[in-house]
């Protein structure tokens, strides 16, 4: 038996988040159903974290264990690319160690949120169209402010089964490119609803409802009601997932 990280990104769209739900489509479900017509039936496919229905990924990566002998892992990535539909798109699939595992060994998690700023339509169904101008430089003093913290249950889904609210946020900032606001953070771990919900009380530091020193006080209250509003699924990305490289084999 080997196990095989495989990296592929997908539009969030046409589905309920990636984990397999009983009465709707998800990610998972698509791609265990070609996995296991191409290995075993009764294989499984873990992935590094869970995105929200409408949430998009240009890099998740996922393991699964197989016994049929992949001598090519490159063709075999393209192969599922051609079996799987438009919206995944597999990137690489890698032999790791055996004891790998896709969630677990992650060593940071990075989305992304999209703003735009004047009407695209281009854009309009992969961004949130903000009709004001934010004060960018406010939300970057409150965004640098989130790595002085690790407790993070105002940010969280309030019935959520995680044993624990503590993160590490290594990075958090605002860059505007042309008509477009993006927000970027870097964790070890993200909880349900969090960056959403960092974004909605970031956007209210922007509107000057808030100073930097009130959304602290969000952040101390532990309490999602706090919190702003959880902006939109599908303006948030899931842009990259670190591991140590050790984890991979040649051959």
């Amino acid at each position: 038996m080997q196990r095989f990280f495989l990296n592929f990104s997908y539009d969030g769209s046409a589905y309920h988040g990636w984990q397999i739900q009983p009465n709707a489509i998800s990610v998972q479900e698509v791609m265990t159903s070609v996995l296991r017509t191409l290995f075993e039936k009764d294989l499984d496919i873990i992935a590094a974290g869970r995105t929200d229905s409408g949430v998009h990924a240009l890099a998740m990566t996922a393991h699964f264990d197989t016994a049929y002998p992949i001598e090519n892992p490159d063709a075999m990535a393209n192969k599922l690319d051609r079996m799987l539909p438009a919206d995944i798109a597999v990137r690489s699939l890698r032999r790791v160690r055996p004891g790998a595992h896709a969630r677990f060994d992650a060593i940071s998690r990075t989305y992304q949120y999209k703003i735009i700023l004047q009407k695209d339509p281009f854009l309009r169904d992969y961004s949130l169209r903000l009709y004001y101008e934010p004060d960018v430089e406010a939300m970057n003093k409150a965004a640098d402010r989130l790595l002085e913290y690790s407790d993070f249950t105002s940010f969280s889904k309030v019935h959520t089964d995680v044993k624990t609210f503590i993160c590490k946020v290594t990075q958090a900032r605002w860059e505007r490119r042309g008509s477009e606001l993006i927000f970027t953070i870097q964790a070890d771990r993200f909880l349900r609803n969090m960056v959403r919900a960092i974004v909605g009380s970031l956007l209210e530091v922007g509107k000057g409802r808030i100073d930097e020193e009130g959304f602290c006080r969000i952040i101390e209250a532990r309490d999602r009601c706090r919190a702003g509003t959880s902006m939109p699924a599908h303006a948030l990305y899931l842009t990259e997932v670190k591991y140590s490289d050790d984890l991979y084999l040649i051959g």
